[in-house]
């Protein structure tokens, strides 16, 4: 079923941290810049940094260049489908 476990475990991983998860769902209703990550999540700039590279290995967000700013956005829907999923486990 899983055609690669490596990527799968590198994915689940990713969502094993609260903050990260909290990151996921402020990105589902839209790009943000980092500058308004780190304050929703509420933690420090460096902190949010270490779990967006996270998110960015495992493939879930990606971010472009606006200026100065770095801009964050889900990678695909299916992102958000995986994070629908998991909340219907619950």
């Amino acid at each position: 079923m899983i055609d690669n476990e490596r990527n799968a475990a590198e994915i689940f991983k990713a969502l094993s941290d609260e903050n990260r998860l909290k990151i996921l769902e402020f990105l589902v209703n839209g790009e943000r810049c980092v500058c308004e990550i780190f304050p929703h999540i509420g933690s420090s700039q460096s902190n949010v940094s270490q779990h967006l590279k996270v998110l960015r290995n495992a493939g879930l967000i990606d971010f472009r260049k606006n200026g100065k700013k770095i801009i964050y956005y889900l990678t695909s829907p299916e992102v958000i489908e995986l994070l629908k999923c998991v909340d219907r486990i619950h």
